[in-house]
């Protein structure tokens, strides 16, 4: 996988956690720097470490299905893609309750639950020749500096934004996987 590619992957990997953000940050008056960094950071780490967990698993099949790997990463960035950008079409469901602070462990299982796609991605990962730490790296980066930004003006933005970068990201999932597929079977070089 070369850079821009991994660059696409780390930024599409972030836009739920953007859309999440986006959400803290509306619930929140006026923001500041501090708690928009200590969120992407909590994010960002969690976002990183998921796909080496996914790229582990991965790699522990990876023997036993080595001859159709580039279907199986194909399929999973596809399925992921399509689930993201149907999210992101879906109508956005109006807060009951708005949160008036974000303790730890709410920002934890936030993260944790938009990375989940990211362990998917890694174990999609380990079929293909991928550094899977500077991907895993370069991911919880992106994600530290979308999930930062969205905090920041998740207030004047809202969800709709949310939604609208969860398209994208869905969309570039889909296009990633279709060029690994492309290249295994031959038809990029």
């Amino acid at each position: 996988m070369n850079i821009a590619s991994t660059l696409l992957l780390a930024f599409a990997m972030s836009t739920d956690a953007f859309a999440a953000a986006v959400g803290k940050g509306a619930t929140l008056h006026r923001p500041r720097i501090r708690e928009a960094l200590r969120t992407g950071l909590i994010f960002g780490v969690i976002e990183a470490i998921t796909p080496l967990v996914g790229w582990a698993l991965g790699k522990a099949a990876a023997p036993y299905v080595a001859s159709w790997d580039h279907w199986i990463a194909f399929s999973l960035l596809l399925v992921l893609g399509a689930r993201m950008i149907r999210s992101g079409l879906s109508a956005p469901t109006p807060d009951v309750e708005k949160p008036h602070s974000h303790g730890f462990w709410l920002l934890a299982v936030t993260g944790f639950a938009t990375s989940i796609d990211a362990m998917a991605v890694g174990a999609g990962l380990a079929f293909i020749d991928v550094n899977i730490l500077s991907t895993a790296a370069t991911i919880g980066l992106a994600t530290l500096i979308m999930v930062t930004l969205g905090v920041m003006v998740g207030r004047f933005l809202g969800k709709a934004v949310g939604q609208r970068a969860e398209i994208a990201g869905g969309l570039i999932l889909v296009v990633i996987g279709s060029v690994i597929l492309a290249e295994h079977l031959g038809y990029m070089s």
